[in-house]
């Protein structure tokens, strides 16, 4: 898979899943229904006060006699619980964050009783098509976790690897960064990334080869990874970047879309089912990668 449309392609669309939409009174949100159902990508349930969505709706062009939407009448400050518990009961797959905070919806998948709670980490994943590169890069996390334990990088290359396995790599290369490729003590980054590649070798991170230290060029680049003289199974083919801490995939997640022209689709994984928090920001083609990817996300969760 070399392009985030082949996601859109890979849809099973002869049985549409559902995407439970918390408070989706939101014009962006509803372009993006709009764009999903002209498509026939999934359907929706739509969670908020009738008027305001239908209001909303005109605005944005979209028919809400669709037969693939259905609107759920719900109070603004129930809208997020309400979501999350139709998605706890089978009666969608995906959550969706429409006109509320990130720490609403949050809270609300991390309720005890009506939750998505896996006891694992919640980590986001995001994933690139960046040109002029042979294949799509995963990147995590840049927007969770903001200096990540060891035992927290572990689960957070765990939700990866599920994200990556949903979309056919079954063997993702995970290539965990630092500022250069050698274990340092002086660099702790170093020594929790020589730990994660001996947990795997050892069997604790199943379903994935692991390497790091490693430095950004030699994780993506075979030449720069030879220069080095680096022998490994993951260095210069990394399908998935792991950071050390939340400024550097800030930075590279940006820089990958501002200098490198880069479309991405992006989804929080580690509950029982994938979340999409998209933004004003998000292009309309972003949105639809994010919603492919996390109904693609949900078979393995």
């Amino acid at each position: 898979m070399r392009t985030l449309e082949a996601l859109v392609e890979k849809l099973d669309k002869s049985e549409l899943r559902t995407i439970s939409v918390a408070q989706a009174a939101d014009s962006e949100v509803l372009k993006a229904v709009k764009n999903a159902i002209q498509r026939n990508l999934c359907r929706f349930l739509l969670f908020g006060e009738p008027k305001e969505i239908e209001r909303i709706s005109n605005e944005a062009g979209l028919d809400l006699n669709h037969p693939s939407i259905e609107i759920k009448s719900t109070e603004k400050h129930e809208a997020a619980l309400q979501a999350v518990k139709a998605v706890k009961s089978g009666e969608a797959h995906v959550v969706m964050k429409g006109d509320l905070s990130t720490k609403e919806i949050l809270k609300a998948v991390l309720h005890k009783e009506y939750g998505l709670r896996t006891g694992n980490v919640l980590s986001h994943t995001a994933l690139f098509e960046i040109p002029n590169q042979d294949r799509l890069i995963f990147l995590t996390d840049a927007a969770m976790n903001i200096a990540p334990s060891l035992e927290e990088k572990g689960q957070i290359i765990e939700n990866a690897v599920s994200v990556a396995r949903s979309l056919g790599v079954e063997l993702p290369k995970v290539a965990v960064l630092a500022a250069v490729e050698v274990v340092n003590p002086a660099m702790p980054a170093t020594m929790d990334a020589a730990m994660l590649t001996q947990m795997n070798r050892r069997g604790q991170l199943k379903d994935c080869q692991v390497d790091g230290p490693l430095a950004f060029d030699n994780a993506v680049s075979k030449t720069a990874a030879e220069q080095k003289g680096i022998n490994s199974p993951v260095a210069g083919e990394a399908d998935i970047l792991v950071v050390p801490a939340i400024e550097v995939a800030n930075a590279l997640y940006k820089s990958f879309m501002y200098f490198a022209e880069a479309k991405v689709a992006g989804i929080i994984s580690g509950a029982a089912a994938p979340i999409v928090l998209t933004s004003r920001a998000d292009s309309a083609e972003s949105k639809i990668y994010s919603l492919a990817l996390a109904l693609l996300s949900s078979d393995k969760q």
